[in-house]
């Protein structure tokens, strides 16, 4: 099973201290060996596929479509913003929805409240990252939730993204939303479970 790199270090310290305590209390040793398995369950990160074909945007987040939305920003002025919820236990990776050259990044601090409230979007600590495509401007929002303790973001203005490529994760549950083009169809409703690189959200209105 792969693994996001980010929590290697996180992994490697607790393989470490429980192999410590399983020379000194096997009580101990369980207990962390226990949360090792869960830490290690947390940063899988598993190979995504999905065709990617022109004008179609998939999505940037494991977890459950908690808003759809119009909302407005001055990267992409009126959009279609689709958020969805990730919860401890889902695939905390996330991806690009589209290809397209970085063009706005903005890291906003804030408040933890629960993420699957629509004011999230709005109040708490968030990462923005904004995409020029050919069908218009995109963008991600990273947002942290109420256990959410670090969002990881490494990109740089100016560099493109593939649909599908890796960009960042959040985490210990958190939510993305996805601002699309306002011409968008589609695919997904609210209550609906996507996957990061392989659900499919909308496709460009022909």
């Amino acid at each position: 099973m792969k693994l996001a790199k980010d929590g290697l270090p996180t992994i490697l310290f607790l393989v470490l201290c429980t192999g410590a305590f399983a020379f000194i209390s096997w009580i101990p040793a369980l207990i962390l060996g226990v949360l090792l398995c869960l830490v290690i369950w947390f940063f899988r990160d598993p190979e995504r596929t999905a065709p990617y074909n022109d004008g179609e945007f998939y999505s940037p987040a494991d977890g459950k479509v908690v808003e759809i939305a119009e909302a407005d920003h001055p990267f992409t002025g009126t959009a279609m913003k689709v958020g969805i919820f990730m919860n401890v236990f889902s695939v905390h990776v996330n991806r690009a929805p589209c290809t397209g050259k970085i063009d706005y990044i903005e890291y906003v601090p804030g408040k933890k409240i629960a993420a699957f409230s629509p004011k999230a979007s709005e109040v708490n600590e968030r990462n923005y990252v904004g995409l020029s495509t050919q069908w218009g401007r995109v963008m991600m929002v990273q947002i942290a939730g109420l256990v959410a303790r670090r969002i990881v973001c490494r990109l740089i203005r100016g560099e493109v993204l593939e649909a599908g490529q890796r960009y960042g994760m959040i985490k210990l549950g958190s939510r993305v939303d996805l601002y699309l083009p306002k011409d968008i169809v589609l695919r997904v409703k609210l209550g609906d479970n996507v996957k990061a690189g392989e659900s499919l959200i909308g496709v460009i209105r022909e």
